[in-house]
């Protein structure tokens, strides 16, 4: 169980009201932009969507209960929520519907973020941060500890731009490695796929192929799985593609190429960040083989 203490907790608040925030005015911005465009179903909301408009551009807001009544009500207009179900087509945040289904609780004076508002509370990335960690090894896989390091990289699509900054006055970029190296590929966000097809999302309109498609598992029932394993096999596929040699590659370096990358494998999961079960037992996962593999490449052949 993920246990925040009080502290964490606290400094959440303001983060989950300003989730609220964004989400709502990314609706009301959207409803303009739409083509065909969106419109409010009552027109007595249209002060309350004034009000949020004037209000997103104060630095230090306060967040009176004034602003959680006008959220309610534009969150209750049948044209935001048309809006809403248009999320494809905008730049959206993930936790909007979570948080705006919530106003009635995180306006309250003694609310205090659960562990569920905390892993949906989004805040923007605007540098690369090194996260440093250690996990323990199981005894009988040698025990002690193994460090991880994790990258964030600013993944809103407004800040990507940014990571130039890291290859500043660089020249070239070499990058070392095993060919017959693997890859680990975390699906994320399986909620939001399952969500979008239950809307009627068609993946088909996007790769035709979809439609001849069969999955290789045979207990996939919904439209939903077969999806995913679409989505998978995308990325299977390429991981065992013979590529030509290029103008720089030699044919005896391309011949050592091809007989390394048959052992190149791509491991996979399903997940969905939210949810703390499932990314611990993928962790572990993860975790297992990395030690698996690393015993592996210094034992005696």
């Amino acid at each position: 169980m993920w246990v925040f203490i009080l502290q964490e907790r606290e400094d959440k608040i303001l983060d989950v009201k300003r989730n609220i925030l964004e989400s709502i005015k990314e609706l009301i911005v959207a409803m303009s932009r739409l083509k065909p465009p969106e419109q409010l179903s009552d027109e007595s909301n249209k002060a309350s969507l004034e009000y949020i408009e004037a209000i997103s551009l104060i630095e230090d807001y306060s967040f009176p209960q004034e602003f959680y009544d006008c959220v309610i009500r534009l969150w209750s207009d049948p044209g935001v929520q048309r809006t809403f179900f248009r999320m494809n087509e905008f730049l959206f945040i993930d936790s909007a519907k979570y948080f705006l289904d919530k106003v009635h609780l995180i306006r309250k004076d003694d609310y205090m973020p659960s562990d569920q508002d905390i892993l949906h509370c989004r805040k923007r990335t605007t540098e690369i941060q090194r996260i440093e960690f250690a996990v323990k090894v199981p005894k009988k896989y040698g025990g002690g500890y193994q460090s991880f390091w994790m990258f964030d990289v600013g993944g809103q699509r407004g800040e990507r731009r940014k990571w130039i900054q890291v290859f500043d006055g660089i020249t070239a970029i070499l990058i070392f490695g095993k060919v017959e190296s693997g890859f680990i590929l975390f699906l994320n966000k399986q909620d939001q796929l399952q969500d979008k097809i239950k809307r009627g999302a068609r993946i088909q309109d996007t790769f035709p192929e979809y439609l001849e498609y069969i999955p290789p598992d045979e207990n996939v029932r919904t439209e939903y799985e077969k999806a995913r394993c679409f989505i998978r096999d995308l990325f299977m596929d390429e991981t065992k593609k013979e590529h030509q040699a290029s103008s720089i590659c030699s044919n005896d370096d391309y011949y050592n190429y091809r007989r390394s990358a048959k052992k190149r494998d791509c491991y996979w999961h399903y997940t969905t960040a939210t949810n703390t079960q499932n990314i611990r037992t993928v962790f572990e996962d993860i975790h297992t083989m990395i030690v698996m593999l690393n015993l592996e490449s210094i034992s005696p052949t």
